[in-house]
């Protein structure tokens, strides 16, 4: 256990057994507090006034102030009838100056049986020390609230990876600059909402519990509604009731939405997530592609202040033109295959065995090998902002087919760094067409055990009304979080990511 006349207590690594032991302490402490009468979970209000960032860049202004902070204590140092005390709030650490004949014989003695990690408030007033420290002399201190367990290794460094993922609030504790990832986070929704507001968008929420498992290739999660006596899924994209607006008179809409896959997980995956989707009437596939490069050098050049970031080591310039590639120009750029060149289905086939090319079956199309050839030899060459349009028919059952190719669609994503980051369509707005793609679809899915999967007869339904031609666009927030934090992995940029539970 910590001893608390150490010159400089910093909360040691500690086995279980120790921890164990500091519990025991800390909980003996508190019985003894609220047997004084002192019991600080009684506490509902202290009137902090000012924040540690503030005292620092206002010092001028405020020294010799009196000011009213609050926060955790982060180390202390006792030297006999005077301390210092670093305390940590939501902006900064400050040291505070604590003198037993300012604060009283018996305040001194409380203060003293303090632990690290204990929830303090201190009246002062703002000083520097001869060291030239910025700090507050204490007047007043109070314990606030009591911390039952000691703080994570060494106060300022919690290391394992899963530990902090898993328990968020001690890697904000213990690595402060964490929370700087998820400050940006807010600034890039509330830049993102500013730019499709100030183009007339409206902010619309659609449902999350859906009556019917679509037929689109993600899997959803399941649940039961007792009071309907009925299963429902989580949805696994906003797009079709959004269009469904589009179709009741709404020319703009957009929804910051929580998106839920029952899939797998890596460094850009999480079961859990949220996406930005955005449809807008009377515009097409390329009127999309300009906004959305408006939309990402806004946003970059107004929270990092300027439109080049560094991901990873590179220099990504979101603020250049964007390169604007179809599939077929793609594949013949890195692969050196070129999709005119094969007569058939039989052909691409054959060309794909030939350069090793997986995923191809005996019912592979021309369109089917060449998003394999994509995939294989292109996605991971587009470091710089790319946007890939045109795509086969097989794997865009939303998009409008091209009138003068209806073999591909009007579809671009746009990739950095060898990630998809968006995808967008001329929406499909033919109802029977519409309906054709999604009943192959749904068999595709019920073939591969998506007995669930059905087609979603409403939203043929609002088509028959008459969906004016329209572009949809939509985006992960969290892989542009990533991008604009210099973040390696999305569970450095989710607060709380799916995590397997402890055993």
């Amino acid at each position: 256990m910590a001893n608390n006349t150490n010159l400089n207590e910093e909360t040691k690594e500690v086995t279980q057994e120790e921890l164990d032991e500091q519990h025991r302490v800390r909980l003996e402490k508190l019985a003894a507090l609220k047997e004084a009468g002192k019991d600080p979970y009684t506490i509902t209000q202290f009137p902090v006034d000012t924040y540690n960032k503030d005292i620092r860049e206002r010092f001028d202004e405020l020294e010799n102030t009196d000011v009213v902070i609050a926060g955790r204590m982060m180390t202390r140092r006792i030297m006999g009838k005077a301390s210092f005390l670093d305390i940590r709030d939501a902006s900064d650490r400050m040291q505070v100056y604590v003198r037993r004949d300012d604060v009283g014989e018996g305040d001194y003695a409380d203060f003293k049986k303090w632990d690290i990690g204990d929830i303090i408030g201190v009246k002062g007033k703002v000083f520097r020390t001869q060291m030239g420290e910025i700090s507050v002399h204490a007047t007043e201190i109070k314990l606030l609230s009591k911390s039952l367990l000691p703080l994570p290794e060494k106060w300022h460094g919690l290391k394992d990876k899963e530990e902090r993922y898993r328990k968020r609030y001690l890697d904000l504790i213990a690595n402060p600059e964490v929370k700087d990832v998820f400050v940006k986070r807010s600034r890039i929704i509330s830049e993102i909402r500013k730019f499709l507001d100030g183009h007339g968008y409206v902010e619309v929420d659609t449902p999350v519990l859906l009556p019917l498992e679509i037929g689109a290739a993600a899997r959803p999660f399941k649940t039961h509604h007792n009071a309907l006596d009925i299963d429902m899924y989580l949805r696994i994209e906003t797009e079709l009731y959004l269009k469904r607006l589009i179709v009741g008179g709404f020319d703009k809409v957009y929804e910051v939405g929580r998106i839920f896959r029952n899939e797998g997980m890596d460094s850009s995956h999480n079961p859990e997530f949220t996406s930005i989707e955005m449809y807008q009437a009377y515009m097409n596939y390329t009127q999309m592609m300009d906004l959305i490069e408006d939309l990402y050098r806004t946003v970059t050049l107004n929270v990092c202040g300027t439109d080049t970031v560094i991901y990873q080591g590179k220099d990504i310039a979101v603020g250049k033109p964007w390169e604007r590639l179809t599939m077929i120009e793609a594949v013949k750029k890195y692969a050196g295959v070129d999709y005119n060149d094969w007569a058939d289905d039989a052909a691409a086939r054959a060309c794909a065995k030939e350069k090793g090319v997986e995923e191809i079956t005996d019912k592979s199309t021309k369109g089917d090998v060449l998003i394999a050839f994509f995939e294989a030899f292109v996605e991971d060459k587009l470091v710089q902002p790319t946007i890939i349009y045109d795509y086969p028919v097989e794997n865009s059952p939303l998009a409008k087919r091209k009138p003068e190719f209806p073999a591909f669609t009007e579809r671009f994503e746009y990739f950095i760094n060898g990630m998809e980051f968006g995808n967008a369509f001329s929406e499909l707005n033919d109802p029977l067409d519409q309906k054709e793609r999604f009943v192959k679809q749904v068999a595709a899915k019920r073939a591969q055990g998506g007995n669930d999967a059905q087609v979603d007869e409403d939203f043929i339904t609002a088509l028959e009304y008459g969906l004016p031609p329209t572009a949809g666009l939509g985006f992960g927030l969290d892989r542009l979080v990533m991008l604009l934090t210099d973040s390696a992995s999305i569970r450095d940029v989710l607060l709380f990511p799916t995590m397997r539970p402890q055993v």
